[in-house]
């Protein structure tokens, strides 16, 4: 375990420019996502300030762990992390999914969770490749 704490804290330090090209994409990627969720009717935060806990203090620090990773193996702890995430938000009710929504239409109540964390888990890999395309863009040595 301390071999891995020690790697992971390694993947973290990082230029402070690269933590807030993270902190503003995710930020605005939120803020996006939970007004869309909201206005298409399918699921939004309780609160607002939600998106500052999940996208930055949550998503930020294990897309720095995994990044550099294969596409696949982003994907998969993404997943992890993801399905960890949508359980607890919906488990302790501080996320909230809109009933009989487009997505438990299509795939069944039953699996809107899972599909969720599915979808969710192409954040990683897709955040990485974006900030790291943005982050080259501002910072030309």
């Amino acid at each position: 375990m301390k071999e891995f704490y020690n790697w992971a804290l390694t993947k973290l330090k990082v230029d402070k420019k690269l933590v807030f090209t993270y902190c503003i994409v995710y930020f605005s990627w939120g803020l996006l996502m939970n007004w869309f969720g909201a206005e298409v009717g399918i699921a939004k935060f309780t609160y607002w300030w939600q998106v500052i806990t999940c996208y930055i203090l949550y998503m930020v620090p294990i897309s720095l762990i995994l990044r550099g990773l294969p596409f696949h193996a982003q994907y998969a702890y993404g997943l992890v992390a993801m399905g960890l995430l949508e359980f607890g938000g919906y488990a302790l009710e501080t996320s909230y999914a809109y009933p009989n929504n487009l997505l438990d239409q299509f795939f069944n109540e039953r699996n809107f969770s899972l599909g969720m964390a599915l979808f969710f888990a192409l954040y990683f890999p897709l955040g990485n490749w974006g900030v790291h395309k943005i982050y080259q863009l501002f910072n030309k040595k």
